[in-house]
């Protein structure tokens, strides 16, 4: 069985390395981005694996078909990149990795909202320079306030079981069916207006999907509690990007943490520290004292990235059964 990673980088080959001496697949490990053009790369590959920020579209997919590839094995729990209707049509399955840690990219997200509230960057930085001053580092109590939750699912839950120790007040929002676990930690479901209006912090942990595209765009913001913090460890496209800087200049939001961007594609798991930042947004949001941007690294810890690499190679194994697991489930025809 060959395999190609798209998109990898020396922590890919080692972790995939280590998980494939149970497997023995030949895997070939391939820095270059998966699109329309590159898919030639894969010509003889049995299965491709794409990361988050590769374009695995309709163009693509029939391209890789056409050099015989098969399945499409997502090393991720999103699949927004992926056609789900053109890999439908041809005959190839996606799998993909629905859970690796959940609690790496629920602690990164509280990490975030630590370094916010009590500008640890900052510290940090004047300590460096000899500066010990106190000014203009003033944070809040987290205990006693308001965290709003919106999508519980695993990685949702982890992170209303964190803030819930700090003992933050736990509001929650999901279409689906609500979880026991929050409603044990004294959380309660509202709707999305009521958790905005309500929430000191609010954490996105929804997956990007038609219906939550821009789900807090300019109207969501000003919403929103005057000052309160956005968290964003989901999905780039959860936030509409454009409108965050007017927020964030009026005092409306007061705190800003993203570990995932909208146009992230080409620009995050990626060193531009020579070059000038391409994208006007990104770059004004770097400007502001109270925004942090971590570049899509939530998920990054030895045992995530271990569980992505055997989660990966066993949907591969599964699929080779044929008893396929983690399917991506098309939509319908017609």
């Amino acid at each position: 069985m060959r395999m190609i990673l798209f998109s990898s980088r020396q922590y890919d080959v080692d972790t995939f390395n280590e998980a494939n001496t149970a497997f023995k697949y030949e895997l070939h490990f391939q820095e270059s981005h998966l699109d329309a053009d590159t898919a030639v790369l894969a010509d003889g590959y049995d299965v491709v694996c794409p990361f988050v920020n590769d374009t695995v579209d309709a163009a693509t997919l029939e391209r890789l078909h056409a050099g015989g590839t098969r399945l499409i094995a997502l090393r991720s729990a999103g699949f927004n990149h992926v056609d789900l209707a053109a890999a439908r049509r041809l005959g190839m399955p996606v799998v993909r990795v629905p859970a690796y840690s959940p609690h790496a990219v629920a602690e990164h997200a509280a990490g975030l909202v630590l370094a916010l509230n009590r500008k640890l960057p900052r510290a940090f930085a004047r300590t460096r320079e000899g500066d010990f001053s106190l000014n203009g580092l003033l944070g809040f109590d987290l205990h006693g306030k308001t965290v709003g939750v919106i999508g519980t699912g695993i990685i949702g839950r982890c992170f209303a079981r964190v803030m819930a120790g700090f003992g933050m007040r736990v509001l929650a929002h999901d279409p689906g069916p609500e979880s026991p676990e929050v409603l044990a930690l004294g959380g309660r479901y509202v709707p999305l207006d009521t958790l905005l209006a309500e929430s000191d912090v609010v954490s996105l942990h929804c997956p990007l999907l038609p219906s939550t595209h821009h789900l807090i765009d300019s109207r969501a913001l000003a919403k929103m509690k005057r000052g309160a913090m956005l968290i964003n460890t989901g999905r780039g496209g959860l936030v509409e990007s454009n409108a965050l800087v007017g927020a964030l200049k009026s005092g409306q939001l007061g705190h800003l943490g993203l570990d995932v961007y909208e146009e992230e594609g080409g620009i995050f798991f990626e060193d531009h520290s020579n070059l000038p930042l391409q994208d006007d947004v990104l770059a004004r949001l770097l400007m502001f004292p109270n925004v942090i941007v971590t570049a899509h690294q939530a998920f990054f810890t030895r045992e995530a990235m271990t569980e992505i690499a055997q989660t990966t190679l066993g949907n591969v194994k599964a699929w080779r059964e044929g008893t396929p697991r983690n399917v991506v489930e098309a939509p319908a025809k017609g």
